[in-house]
């Protein structure tokens, strides 16, 4: 059985597996909100969900994300991922350590109109920089 993943899950996931961000401006609203456990700012703009992602995207330049669970109801969109990658560039103010990694998130979307308005979003922050060796 194949997974059914959202149109706009798909181009935002393509998108990073590529190593851009771009995919964002076709999977969220101009005025999208995104609340993530852990950033340094718990409400951020789809241009500071950018910016923030971007950053990972350096870090982890082969970083490879792959959806592993969806589930559609009314305007809501739950979404369970895998991302795996290699810590080759800096992270902050962390060098670069070589060390593979393997992190999980969650995500819950309200959809109006095919793209994102609101998300929520929760991942091993704490289980990525223990295998880096930073914590």
């Amino acid at each position: 059985m194949t997974l059914a993943i959202t149109d706009y899950e798909r181009v935002w996931i393509d998108g990073l597996n590529q190593g851009t961000v771009s995919g964002a401006d076709e999977a969220f609203a101009a005025t999208g909100i995104i609340h993530i456990a852990g950033a340094p700012s718990p409400n951020l703009s789809v241009s500071e969900f950018k910016n923030l992602v971007q950053g990972l995207l350096t870090a982890f330049p082969d970083l490879h994300l792959t959806v592993d669970d969806q589930i559609v109801s009314g305007d809501k969109v739950a979404t369970r991922w895998t991302a795996v990658g290699t810590h080759t560039g800096p992270l902050g103010d962390t060098a670069p350590t070589g060390q593979p990694v393997k992190f999980e998130g969650l995500i819950l979307d309200r959809v109006v109109d095919g793209r994102v308005v609101e998300r929520w979003e929760q991942w091993d922050q704490m289980g990525m920089l223990q295998q880096l060796g930073v914590v």
